[in-house]
């Protein structure tokens, strides 16, 4: 029906779909996320991105489906994006079990509306219940899973993703309820991170995490494939004669995923070497490292390009980079250091994906000083910088790193919200890794933090050592450098291994 306006003009129904999509767009611009068809702004640091417009050119189209209308469309179909209806849960005693409040519930649903995006979903609605304790049989309630089972139907949706992590026996609890499929947060993670893994350490490390996930969680076959029934249940229709390949088979399926996982968790550590060898060089050559470390899309693989011109990927999107990514960068007083851009963090990180990214993220217990970036044009940024520690309090050593806050995205964020920030984080420093505003003084800050040479030598190098003039210009700190006919005077500092060389040439030298 239509319906006229003040202006006496006629104003057609709005149909649900539009509606729906009003609702999500005002939930993605509040959490500061793009849309997939949203464009993302690089600066002139970022590179080519070639690596993104690979990712974008196999992106799924909205309103296009699989179904052929007419045969010449065969080379031309493009996969319908999968139609997805967001829940939560809120007024729990712990934040272990969910949100404590109206407002962390909802920043935590445009989170998980964020991560469905970036999954390859189109989300449609969202659904919020306030309760204790979550329900133990379909987490929210038969009433309220009856609701949730006419808004699924309502509007069209194939998919459910609740915002926490489910057991097995409420996920097919809630699945019969509302009669299509039922994820849960930690799925949807694993699902966003075995798209984007691109080396060989990082899909492996992804495989493990989702078979860990998988593994108590594999379904049954139903009544074409009876379970084993040990003894007489009389009433329950089983017992003698019921017993069946149905047990087998799924003890087969667990036995292959056990294996499948000792595979990989061999291969991983067989892995490791490489890197623990790579830190050993830049160990042994006194190069100190600097880890970027924080929650997910707050900027660090664009503050990794502002300061060494990495080029790697940036996309205005969750879990964009998985893999860490070390380059040579250059401190303000000329040093040299490395930079390593980790994978990020979000709210409740499935521990399946702590464990399997472990190797990776020592990268930030061996540096000699983290970056921990913020973003500060977030609706909270406090729980963003509170759940990046609490997963380096589950790595060993991490906690002990000297730690920069820095406050990204400042041509985003609202003054008060850096104010607020700045006075609960002392020495936090905001920039824009956009813009470049405070990358000057970022670098002056951590040539400042570097950990300094601390062995003083007074030493002549003959000129054919040149190289050992180069180290201590590279990694050391001078005070004087004359020219003299014996060869090079230095004085400054150094350190233990390079004091060392230093004292042996001049020895040769005398």
């Amino acid at each position: 029906m239509t319906r006229q306006d003040e202006n006496n003009e006629v104003v057609l129904p709005r149909s649900a779909q539009e509606v729906a999509d009003d609702v999500v767009a005002r939930v993605l611009a509040r959490a500061g996320t793009a849309r997939q068809d949203g464009g993302t702004v690089h600066s002139a640091y970022d590179g080519d991105q070639l690596e993104l417009e690979e990712r974008s050119s196999l992106r799924r189209v909205a309103g296009l489906s699989t179904e052929l209308e007419d045969v010449t469309e065969v080379e031309y179909r493009q996969l319908r994006l999968e139609r997805v209806v967001l829940v939560g849960i809120w007024g729990a005693p712990s934040s272990e079990e969910g949100a404590t409040t109206a407002e962390e519930a909802e920043i935590s649903l445009r989170e998980l509306a964020a991560l469905a995006e970036t999954a390859g979903s189109e989300v449609l609605d969202g659904l919020l219940q306030r309760r204790r304790n979550p329900d133990p049989g379909t987490f929210l309630g038969s009433g309220k899973a009856a609701e949730l089972a006419t808004i699924v139907a309502a509007s069209g949706a194939d998919t459910v993703i609740v915002d926490a992590e489910l057991a097995p026996s409420q996920r097919r609890a809630l699945e019969d309820v509302v009669r299509v499929k039922v994820i849960d947060r930690t799925a949807l993670i694993l699902d966003i991170f075995a798209q984007h893994a691109k080396s060989r350490e990082g899909k492996a490390q992804v495989e493990l995490a989702q078979l860990e996930y998988l593994l108590p969680r594999l379904r049954g076959w139903g009544e074409s494939m009876s379970r084993q029934a040990g003894g007489q249940v009389g009433g329950a229709g089983a017992g003698m004669g019921s017993r069946g390949p149905g047990e087998t088979k799924i003890e087969l399926d667990r036995r292959r995923i056990r294996d499948r996982m000792a595979k990989l968790r061999r291969e991983i550590a067989a892995m490791e070497p490489a890197r623990a060898t790579k830190r050993a060089n830049r160990k042994r050559h006194a190069i100190p490292s600097v880890a970027i470390a924080g929650y997910t899309n707050a900027g660090k693989s664009s503050l990794l390009n502002r300061l060494t011109g990495a080029g790697v990927l940036v996309e205005n999107a969750l879990f964009a980079t998985l893999d860490p990514t070390v380059r040579r960068a250059e401190a303000a007083d000329g040093r040299v250091f490395t930079l390593t851009d980790t994978v990020g963090f979000v709210r409740s990180l499935p521990h399946q994906l702590v464990e399997a990214f472990r190797s990776s993220l020592e990268e930030v217990a061996d540096a000699d000083l983290v970056l921990h970036v913020v973003d500060a044009s977030h609706p909270d940024p406090e729980g963003q910088i509170a759940a990046v520690r609490h997963v380096f309090a589950d790595i060993p050593g991490a906690m002990d790193v000297p730690e920069i806050i820095v406050l990204n995205k400042a041509d985003l964020a609202q003054p008060d919200v850096v104010a607020r920030l700045r006075s609960r984080e002392p020495g936090a420093i905001v920039v824009s890794a956009h813009t470049g505003e405070g990358i000057d003084e970022l670098q002056e800050l951590i040539a400042d933090q570097l950990p300094r040479p601390g062995v003083t030598v007074d030493v002549v190098i003959p000129y054919d050592r040149g190289d050992l003039v180069n180290r201590v210009h590279l990694h050391g700190e001078i005070d004087s450098e004359e020219h003299t006919p014996a060869g090079t005077a230095l004085r400054g500092r150094v350190d233990e291994s390079l004091a060392a060389e230093l004292t042996a040439a001049a020895v040769r030298a005398g």
